[in-house]
């Protein structure tokens, strides 16, 4: 059975929200500000990177790193030169 989990963050003052859909391929996707700027599939629970840009100025690489399972996903944002942000989930 598929079901959706939602987690969020705000980071150098830009929203990032992940959606991980789980099931048999695990589909992460990835919204900066509202605007979908990341997507990756994953089979099962194998975890996935998936590397977007803030719209900072000079824009500002960020990876978000999913872990689909096994038991409920996590998320974290890793930005480079700092330790890695937990995701906390998002309920809706």
């Amino acid at each position: 059975m598929r079901r959706r989990h939602h987690f969020h963050t705000d980071h150098a003052g830009h929203s990032v929200s992940v959606t991980v859909q789980t099931g048999h391929t695990a589909v992460v996707e990835v919204l900066v500000d509202g605007k979908e700027t990341g997507y990756a599939t994953t089979g099962g629970d194998r975890p996935v990177n998936v590397r977007v840009e803030l719209p900072t100025d000079p824009p500002t690489a960020v990876t978000v790193r999913a872990t689909p399972g096994p038991g409920v996903p996590r998320c974290v944002l890793e930005v480079e030169g700092a330790e890695g942000q937990v995701m906390p989930p998002r309920p809706y």
